[in-house]
């Protein structure tokens, strides 16, 4: 019995974990639920605690340019102070809530190249913490899909999507890192603007939408950024009419000029981008999925080109988990 604590306490015949989201994507400021599967070791063993935390891939900027990290934005403490006696099967129950700001990462079931996930610990006592990395999926609230759903409606097509570390100052932003869902112009903007960017700040009363319109230059002038910033709320979803409203947002957002600039800018829906992670200069990268929801009147995520970018996106996504395990 010594000799087999010894082991565990190098992480050999201790209890392992297998941690079981619920079926179906969740939602921003919903409940996910699961079962956390633990499985006796060699000997019994003093289960301290069982905790979740939600990691996301996220872009930042340095000196050196741009990389990529891991970041937590959310941990939970689901069970613990227990005794898991020597090949005992014990399954642990959890719902916990996902912070309103948790980026989707699906679209009517179509990736967007965002990578969300769950990684469990489990805190045994005289023994290595274990851990399980799990996908998460969060599908985009009624009325993000309302305003994509619009935009697509619009002419605009589905680019890129990723999360950029920093803060988008004059927001009620509340996580370190926000989402931009990078968007082709409609035809009829295409002469002025290069793209647009759409990033959403759901909290529970509702969520602010912010514009970024990467303009064009002209003959003697540079192109620039208009940026904007609405607000809407959850009960609007059913009722709004998002296609004249969104296109009402984009041509304000183009006809305005005194909302881009440095993070001090403010005004009428203006904003400034705070932190690491914003590009003033207009430009920002997406995430190298290259992927491309193709747009039309049924809305940004009627396909994927060719059924190879779906592909990539997943290939990109096992190999952020693969990398997380190994480091586990």
């Amino acid at each position: 019995m010594v000799f087999k604590r010894l082991l565990a306490s190098l992480g050999v015949g201790g209890p392992t974990v297998d941690t079981v989201l619920d079926p179906g994507a969740a939602r921003p400021g919903g409940t996910l639920s699961g079962q956390v599967h633990l499985q006796g070791g060699d000997a019994d063993f003093d289960i301290d605690h069982i905790a979740l935390e939600l990691v996301a891939r996220v872009e930042a900027e340095h000196d050196g340019g741009e990389g990529e990290g891991v970041v937590a934005f959310g941990r939970f403490t689901v069970g613990g102070g227990f005794r898991l006696a020597a090949g005992e099967q014990r399954s642990v129950p959890f719902g916990v809530t996902l912070p309103w700001e948790t980026p989707i990462t699906e679209l009517h079931g179509q990736p967007l190249g965002v990578v969300l996930g769950v990684r469990t610990e489990l805190a045994v006592a005289g023994a290595k913490d274990k851990g399980d990395l799990d996908r998460l999926s969060v599908a985009p609230l009624p009325a993000q899909e309302a305003i994509l759903e619009a935009l697509g409606g619009l002419g605009f097509g589905f680019r890129s999507a990723d999360l950029e570390y920093g803060r988008i100052g004059g927001t009620g932003q509340q996580l370190p890192f926000y989402q931009e869902i990078e968007l082709t112009p409609a035809p009829q903007y295409a002469d002025r603007v290069d793209e647009v960017e759409v990033t959403f700040l759901a909290g529970p009363g509702g969520m602010e939408v912010v514009l970024e319109a990467d303009r064009r230059g002209g003959l003697f002038s540079e192109g620039h950024d208009a940026l904007t910033r609405f607000t809407v709320s959850h009960a609007e979803a059913e009722r709004q009419d998002w296609s004249a409203l969104v296109d009402g947002w984009i041509r304000q957002s183009l006809e305005h000029r005194g909302t881009y600039g440095p993070p001090s800018a403010h005004g009428h829906g203006g904003y400034g981008h705070d932190g690491h992670g914003h590009h003033h200069d207009g430009h920002r990268t997406g995430p190298g999925t290259g992927a491309v929801v193709a747009a039309g009147a049924a809305g940004l995520a009627v396909g994927v080109v060719g059924g190879m970018v779906a592909a990539e996106v997943v290939d990109e996504v096992g190999d952020f988990f693969e990398g997380e395990e190994e480091e586990g």
